[in-house]
């Protein structure tokens, strides 16, 4: 699939439960800081752990179509049910999921991709819940895994599939409608510094190639414990990003499709600018009257 897709970075996380317990995809001194200083430990939490602010609806709207998914359970509540996690609780997976669906009942020829690469706090038990879930929601819209060179849209439309799933994790070996996260790298620079980002994002869509896989370029940046406590009231959105992303859209534009391009883009807070249709217009690229250099 050469098409350039549209994803937001943390889906999700356009809302998080302040009154939740930490979450399990944190480091014990953090836990022990939203111990001691409770509410306000969290409400500093909150404004780094917020990378979207539209819904699942609106990012749909928007014209998004990757989502970048962490789950877990929470520790010591009975069942099985997951929630979406980054440093604090997000809403239940299954809201989430079936607000995706309802978008697709009324869209059936768009396609998501869904991609859940971090589960925290996760029994097999808590696995095959999310699992089943996945089945009873979108059924006979999930495309089972195949070669990923053969995947076209004219091949999902004609089987009517909507739904491409990444699991990272074994059982996905055991379930056709999961693909194993091995088909869906996504090389994290780690940085703060958005000039290190782009050397980094050029290095390793210079790899992709050789993998024969799908492909995503996280446009994001990432928070240091020194970048937090020197913006710690103004959040991640006002601090680090809105700052950084005239120079990360530059190079989004300038980039091109085909075997050794972009594939994939995952940004933060995706409103901010007109980053779908930036996107969207690589793929103009594509088309027979466009040369490709």
């Amino acid at each position: 699939m050469q098409t350039r897709l549209r994803g937001s970075h943390d889906s999700f996380s356009f809302w998080v439960d302040e009154k939740a317990p930490v979450g399990p995809d944190q480091k014990p001194v953090v836990k022990h800081l939203a111990v001691v200083f409770r509410l306000l430990a969290k409400k500093v939490m909150k404004k780094w752990s917020m990378t979207q602010t539209l819904t699942f609806k609106e990012q749909l709207e928007g014209g998004i179509r990757y989502f970048d998914l962490r789950v877990s359970s929470k520790p010591g509540e009975p069942g099985y049910e997951v929630y979406f996690i980054h440093g604090l609780f997000g809403h239940r997976v299954r809201d989430g999921l079936n607000e995706i669906n309802t978008f697709l009942n009324s869209h059936p020829k768009e396609v998501v991709f869904l991609d859940f690469n971090h589960h925290y706090a996760m029994s097999i038990e808590h696995h095959m819940y999310l699992i089943t879930m996945l089945q009873q929601i979108f059924g006979n819209k999930l495309c089972k895994c195949y070669s990923v060179e053969d995947i076209t849209l004219d091949y999902l439309w004609e089987n009517k599939y909507q739904v491409i799933v990444f699991y990272h994790h074994p059982l996905s070996e055991e379930h056709s409608h999961l693909w194993p996260g091995s088909n869906i790298p996504a090389p994290w620079a780690n940085t703060t510094d958005a000039f290190k980002l782009i050397q980094f994002l050029e290095t390793t869509l210079g790899e992709r190639a050789k993998y024969g896989s799908f492909h995503v370029s996280q446009a994001i940046l990432t928070p240091r414990v020194k970048t937090i406590a020197r913006g710690l009231i103004k959040g991640l959105r006002n601090h680090l990003v809105e700052r950084n992303l005239p120079t990360i859209m530059t190079w989004v534009e300038a980039q091109r499709p085909g075997v050794n391009g972009v594939n994939i883009i995952t940004c933060d807070f995706v409103e901010l600018v007109d980053f779908a249709n930036i996107v969207i217009n690589l793929n103009k690229l594509l088309l027979p009257n466009h040369a490709i250099t």
